[in-house]
């Protein structure tokens, strides 16, 4: 373990290119100012607008509104299924196999940059330093940055106690707004070494060989494909009911979804972690975005907007699921407002993000990156409108459904409430856990739990839209360190299960 010497002007010159090189590079897709004058001049239209309207006739206002939301609803859950069907395919994943990784010689793998940045995370740091050093790839081709803050002394010296050999760099990031995750991973890109750079958040377990197979499926893909984006699942379901609705939603997101949006070559929104970049790639975009409280997503939409394709690989990376209700809604909210974030962000030039991704990538991007926080958002009000109708039928719900919303809003409410149930539970029946069945039957709470998120995201992204609200991890350790490999296998959903 050694410590990257960083003089104070260069460290200065690196730390100013973290956090406004892509504001001044292409403020256009900066987020941080949320809103252009363009957008802020439309919104203040369109509520002026609305306000006219109802003052003109509510009734007509009130079911125009309706309409609109419902047709949202209709989309977004009707492009869940399209991508759910895609994912059965036999081709949606790169597979590459463990012989395939292992048969490349060693001299041949290129350089590979490990980016892990941590934030108060002493609890969790040792083990991914235990991780990294298991990994089969050359420890003279692994570049493995450590990115602490420097005014976080807990991690630093739970970093020096962990052992790690000298294959490790810890990287200090000076101590400076925004604090974020982003902000980090810049800072470490500038120092980095490798040809491939790959980012492992501090409580996750990757599989040793997944550096192997993404050399592998990089090097047969091409320089298209920038990015091949590694599984996510968790090694704690069995904690409580929300870490089981967590695992079966994560199954879903990574093998009923985003290999459905890598099939129709759509924008891709990255996980956080496990992600592999072609560094070229990653400095001519700019890098992350350090106001974005989702860089993954946007980083995506912006690979997509730059004519790179992601895949996604057949290989997985462990995780905790968050077990505390609290620590939930505050990842699952920032989840949301990042989402809403990218959207607003992209949407600035309407005309532009046409002419480089087409209608179609729109459509996909606001489907998606866009629909993902609304459906949470709109649940509440269908809820509400439904409970409100069978408890006393009044005539003001009547009214803002006349026939051919009331009949579009029915089937929203009993086919596409029934497909994602029934998807949620064909999740479990892929992962062969009949252990996450009941919790899967019980998932309409989990979409309570959502909407609570996403009308917290909503409030925070008018108020503080850049706050980084930190995810407490570690809760779980004792749990996840006391299964063999065997028993992780078996909790994670088998690749080859949707073929």
């Amino acid at each position: 373990m050694r410590n990257v010497a960083v003089n104070d002007v260069e460290a200065r010159l690196r730390l100013d290119a973290s956090t406004e090189g892509l504001a001044l590079r292409a403020p256009d897709v900066s987020s941080k100012a949320l809103l252009s004058h363009g957008q802020r001049v439309s919104l203040l239209a369109a509520l002026l607008l609305l306000v006219v309207c109802a003052a003109l006739s509510l009734v007509d206002t009130a079911v125009a509104l309706i309409a609109i939301l419902t047709l949202t609803y209709l989309v977004t859950t009707a492009y869940r299924v399209v991508l759910f069907v895609r994912s059965t395919r036999s081709d949606v994943t790169e597979r590459v196999t463990d012989r395939e990784a292992r048969e490349v010689p060693d001299e041949e793998l290129p350089i590979y940059t490990v980016l892990v940045p941590a934030y108060h995370e002493p609890e969790v740091i040792g083990h991914l330093v235990a991780q990294i050093g298991q990994f089969e790839y050359p420890p003279s081709r692994l570049d493995v940055k450590l990115l602490l803050e420097a005014d976080d002394e807990a991690t630093i010296q739970a970093v020096k106690e962990s052992g790690c050999g000298d294959q490790f760099e810890i990287v200090l990031v000076p101590a400076a707004e925004p604090r974020t995750k982003p902000k980090a991973l810049n800072y470490g890109l500038s120092l980095a070494r490798g040809e491939l750079v790959t980012i492992f958040d501090a409580e996750d377990e990757p599989d040793p060989l997944q550096l192997r197979k993404a050399a592998v499926a990089l090097a047969r893909l091409g320089p298209d494909v920038a990015c091949v984006q590694a599984k996510l699942s968790y090694g704690n379901p069995s904690q409580n009911l929300i870490t089981k609705w967590f695992m079966i939603e994560y199954a879903m997101w990574f093998t009923l979804l985003l290999p459905g949006l890598a099939s129709l070559r759509a924008p891709i929104p990255l996980g956080g972690t496990s992600n592999h970049f072609r560094r070229w790639a990653l400095e001519l975009m700019g890098a992350w975005d350090p106001y974005n409280v989702t860089e993954d997503a946007d980083l995506g939409l912006r690979m997509f907007r730059e004519g790179y394709q992601v895949r996604i690989l057949d290989s997985v990376t462990y995780e905790e699921a968050n077990s505390d209700f609290v620590n939930w809604i505050r990842q699952r909210s920032r989840w949301y407002k990042g989402y809403l974030q990218t959207l607003l962000v992209h949407m600035r030039r309407p005309r532009e993000l046409y002419t480089e991704i087409g209608w179609k990538g729109v459509f996909q991007a606001v489907t998606f990156i866009g629909g993902t926080p609304v459906l949470a958002l709109l649940n509440p009000v269908f809820w509400l409108l439904t409970v409100l109708w069978f408890i006393g039928h009044p005539s003001f719900v009547e009214a803002i459904f006349p026939g051919p919303v009331y009949y579009v809003g029915l089937v929203c409410w009993a086919f596409g409430n029934f497909v994602v149930w029934y998807m949620t539970v064909v999740c479990c029946r892929l992962m062969d856990k009949s252990n996450l069945l009941w919790a899967a039957l019980l998932v309409p709470l989990y979409w309570v739990m959502m909407s609570m998120a996403g009308i917290k995201a909503f409030l925070q992204l008018v108020m503080t839209p850049s706050l980084w609200e930190k995810t407490t991890h570690g809760l779980n350790r004792r749990e996840l360190d006391g299964l063999g490999n065997g028993e992780r296998l078996a909790l994670t959903l088998d690749s080859s299960a949707p073929q």
